[in-house]
């Protein structure tokens, strides 16, 4: 029997990192569209990051630009996976907690792939290394999965040993 109310505030949850990061695209649009970057985190004279705005048509790094439709496509069958994944595993905080990550940031990308042109708004510059520009949606999906990752290889690798162990005694 599935457990509801986890799920139900998961989903509460991914409404909420939602909605917070178009609060934060529709105040990058207002505030940094046509302005030259910003500082946004420096220690000193060393800039850690800065707030630039981007209209990126691709995924990461720019990949698969120009495909709106096949990026849309794509993006909306790994929620609703991970939507499926997460109601299964409901009674796994960790599962439950990044899917509810992963499907945020997925949804607040493809709202932008939808309604703004095809292109999701990114404003996170780093500065003391070569990266990609990205939002808040992005930073969602990147630590879901690296909290998934956990799962799988601290947890879910741990509990199959053991079930290995048990089933030869």
């Amino acid at each position: 029997m599935i457990d509801i109310l986890p799920v139900i505030i998961a989903f509460v949850v991914i409404v909420l990192l939602t909605g917070v990061d178009q609060i934060i695209k529709i105040w990058a649009i207002d505030n940094l569209k046509g302005q030259p970057s910003r500082d946004f985190i420096s220690f000193g004279d060393f800039d850690v990051m800065n707030l630039t705005y981007l209209e990126n048509d691709g995924a990461l790094f720019g990949s698969f630009s120009g495909m709106r439709w096949i990026l849309v496509a794509v993006t909306a069958v790994l929620m609703v996976f991970c939507g499926w994944y997460m109601i299964k595993h409901c009674k796994e905080k960790l599962t439950l907690v990044s899917m509810t990550l992963i499907v945020s940031g997925g949804l607040g990308n493809i709202i932008d792939r939808l309604f703004r042109d095809g292109k999701v708004v990114d404003y996170f510059d780093v500065q003391f290394m070569e990266f990609a520009i990205f939002n808040f949606a992005d930073c969602c999906v990147v630590v879901g999965v690296i909290l998934l990752l956990i799962q799988i290889i601290f947890f879910d690798f741990k509990d199959d040993k053991k079930a290995e162990v048990k089933k030869h005694e």
